[in-house]
């Protein structure tokens, strides 16, 4: 592969300082992934020449740098990478976060990947934001923090001075993202093709599984949804599965709702979803079968609602994640 080379700083060019917290846990092919890429951008970025530095802490008790921000060179995004490990970013330590308000305030944009969402919720960043995360964190996301606003269907969500993005991967979008905010899209895209990327959109909902809980602790909607588990491909009708369970259709669906998020037909339809999405990935059998083996029995209808929940189409999901 072609070297990268290194960027000559001078005063035709406009430096964009990114700074990356290496936190106890982060993802260390992140960490590095970033700063590997940013040099790589710096083959078709000129006049903008992308830089890396770090906050490090060498052991979770010590106390992070305080940023210096009388520095000649302000510090233009602030990145909080994944995480591989549960106990730090779910407790991070309060002058982390006091770093992170620090430079927010001073005009650095905030950006978190994956579990790096919940240090910069943490911070009280994120209230009343429009934010993301991986989809299999969404639930306790969404419990620790009621004030955001968080759809999971986005792989990243560019919000001005907050920049969130989804999954594991997803510090590669954000990375691309914030090279097409400084150096502009055409520069994002030569990227793209140099590092054999897609930068195309994508949406997380492409790569989720539906994963409900059945932990809440409500037996009236855990039985419910055993039923609904059991017989998905059965025309299932509100009124019939409150009568099975001996309560009103008003107290199953407030309660079904409550534990779950959703209604017993959306959740109905998240199911026969994934089971299509299992089938398609491993079956051969036409979509307008695989429609009938998971309860419906108009493939349009099928096909509306299977690209609502998921984003493609059933055969542009087969395209993507089926190798002919």
């Amino acid at each position: 592969m072609t070297s990268v080379k290194a960027s000559v700083i001078d005063e035709t060019t406009h430096q964009v300082v990114i700074q990356i917290v290496n936190y106890p846990q982060a993802m260390q092919s992140a960490v590095s992934g970033l700063d590997e890429l940013f040099q790589m951008a710096n083959r078709f970025s000129h006049p903008v020449v992308f830089s890396c530095e770090f906050v490090n802490s060498s052991h979770i008790a010590n106390p992070f740098i305080k940023a210096n921000y009388s520095r000649s060179t302000p510090l233009s995004a602030l990145v909080v990478p994944p995480s591989i490990g549960e106990s730090y970013y779910l407790q991070p330590e309060n002058n982390l976060l006091d770093y992170i308000r620090d430079a927010h305030s001073n005009g650095s944009i905030i950006c978190s990947a994956c579990a790096g969402a919940f240090i910069v919720a943490a911070c009280g960043l994120a209230d009343q934001r429009q934010v993301t995360t991986h989809w299999g964190l969404a639930d306790i996301f969404r419990q620790k923090f009621t004030q955001c606003q968080l759809d999971t269907n986005q792989i990243l969500i560019n919000d001005g001075d907050l920049i969130t993005a989804g999954g594991l991967m997803s510090w590669l979008d954000l990375g691309l993202e914030l090279v097409a905010q400084f150096a502009g899209s055409a520069c994002m895209r030569q990227l793209g093709k140099f590092m054999i990327v897609d930068t195309g959109a994508r949406q997380q909902r492409y790569y989720q599984s539906f994963t409900p809980s059945f932990t809440h602790g409500d037996e009236l909607v855990l039985n419910a949804q055993h039923h609904l588990q059991k017989h998905f491909n059965n025309t299932i009708l509100i009124s019939e599965l409150a009568s099975i369970f001996h309560t009103t259709e008003r107290t199953l669906l407030r309660r079904f709702s409550k534990a779950t998020t959703l209604t017993p037909l959306a959740y109905l339809q998240r199911v026969r979803v994934q089971k299509a999405c299992d089938l398609i990935e491993n079956s051969s059998e036409a979509i307008e079968q695989i429609a009938l083996q998971v309860g419906y029995q108009d493939s349009s209808s099928f096909r509306k609602i299977f690209q609502k929940i998921i984003g493609l189409t059933p055969g542009e999901f087969k395209a993507r994640f089926v190798k002919s």
